[in-house]
């Protein structure tokens, strides 16, 4: 494999090789490639069946070993598409029984500059499919029926920090699953432009060197092959000197792991304690949390998703200036942006389907903590003023910044146990209307 060899030597050896799905996709390509060839003369039938064979393989891992160039190559990806023409050639050679070429075989009708940004989508879109889509969905269904057990669970309500009028926890997680819902919604948007793919643009996206039927043929195939609902892209020279497609859906992830992030951090103030923090919610853990500490537990599956939405953000952010690399007629941060959007694509996935299973499905309310803390809010001296009049309001509020709920704090200022019932139906305070005119 002699351009590989070289090769290694001027990329960037840091270690950082192609992720699984993205040999796949090339293996698909390839396959699908070789069969439109096939179909229309341009490859012999002995060569062509062992190219088919091998492209398969590949895609299956048979020879991931050999795919040994460094993910920080030519920004092309020439580098990934001759060291999987040159493996393919040499495993083909030997059952064809003739010589196949990485070039004149393997690579017909094809260049690095259509091959690899299609293979980099076909990827994405995989992943996006088959990983992400269906945790994302397992979460948000995980949400909806948190939010739903908890629906009458109050709680105080918090902004900046500080005590406001109560909510309720399934208002909270409420809020979470409209978000990712949306979030699937900006998924979906930008996965319709990234299922069209370049395949038969060539080296400029003329399509040179191609028969003019080999687009129509080679996109069919690959679509056929991998199950994806791919098509032509409208324009080849769009998807080959352009990535935007790209990062939309690394935007749509960016977003994805934002929420991640706040729904952890929301969830780790709820959770913290137990006797010096909120301790507002119990989530049973499997780990001890502490090397030192008996006893001690902490939330780290929320933690360790929190850290991978971070990686999301900061590969967003990569995504977007390697976009910006390449002139004219292609872009040359194709292999990065490639490997950036398959790995959101992992932690993502993995980080959903964790916190669905691990944490909200697990989420035990402490509804007298709730309560009680709720009772303790200073704010709802603001709503019981239009009722008790200013003066017991001012002495209510006193009472309570000493430390007492507004339940005994109405008891000590003479309010009978039934009117304080009334005056604290904390429930209707959750919904929308107006308490003062219903008491």
């Amino acid at each position: 494999m002699k351009y590989v060899k070289n090769a290694v030597k001027v990329f960037l050896d840091t270690g950082t090789r192609f992720p699984r799905r993205i040999i796949w996709a090339m293996g698909m390509v390839k396959y699908a490639a070789a069969s439109a060839n096939m179909e229309l003369g341009l490859l012999d039938e002995k060569r062509g069946e062992a190219i088919r064979e091998v492209a398969l393989k590949l895609a299956e891992g048979a020879y991931d070993d050999l795919i040994v160039v460094d993910v920080f190559q030519t920004g092309s990806g020439t580098g990934l598409n001759m060291n999987v023409n040159e493996v393919i050639a040499v495993e083909a050679s030997k059952i064809a029984g003739v010589e196949v070429h990485p070039n004149d075989h393997v690579n017909k009708s094809q260049s690095s500059n259509d091959v690899v940004p299609t293979a980099i989508r076909v990827a994405a879109l995989a992943e996006a499919l088959w990983r992400v889509k269906p945790a994302l969905g397992q979460l948000v269904a995980s949400l909806a029926n948190a939010a739903a057990r908890f629906e009458d669970a109050v709680k105080p309500g918090r902004t900046h920090l500080r005590d406001a009028l109560p909510v309720t926890l399934g208002q909270e997680l409420d809020a979470f699953r409209r978000a990712l819902e949306a979030d699937m919604r900006l998924l979906d948007s930008a996965l319709d432009l990234v299922r069209l793919v370049p395949l038969g643009g060539t080296a400029v996206g003329t399509g040179l060197n191609a028969h003019p039927d080999y687009p129509r043929l080679a996109v069919g195939k690959l679509a056929e092959a991998t199950g994806l609902p791919l098509e032509q892209a409208e324009s080849r020279f769009r998807a080959m000197r352009l990535l935007t497609d790209l990062v939309s859906l690394s935007g749509a992830y960016r977003a994805i792991a934002l929420d991640l992030w706040r729904l952890g951090q929301d969830l780790r103030l709820m959770y913290s304690g137990p006797n010096t923090g909120l301790a507002e919610i119990d989530i049973p853990q499997a780990v001890p949390g502490s090397s030192m500490m008996p006893g001690k537990v902490n939330p780290v599956t929320v933690e360790a998703v929190m850290q991978a939405s971070a990686q999301v953000v900061g590969l967003d952010q990569a995504n977007s200036m390697a976009n910006l690399l390449g002139e004219l007629e292609l872009s040359m941060g194709i292999p990065l942006v490639g490997y950036n959007v398959v790995t959101q694509s992992v932690l993502l996935g993995e980080s959903l389907s964790k916190l669905s299973s691990l944490v909200v499905d697990r989420i035990e309310a402490r509804r007298e903590r709730m309560a009680r803390l709720a009772e303790t809010s200073q704010a709802l001296v603001t709503v019981l003023a239009p009722v008790i009049g200013y003066d017991k309001a001012a002495e209510l509020s006193r009472l309570m910044g000493e430390g007492r709920s507004i339940r005994e704090a109405l008891e000590e200022l003479g309010y009978p146990r039934e009117e304080v019932d009334k005056l604290l139906d904390l429930r209707r305070l959750t919904r929308p209307g107006i308490p003062a005119l219903d008491l």
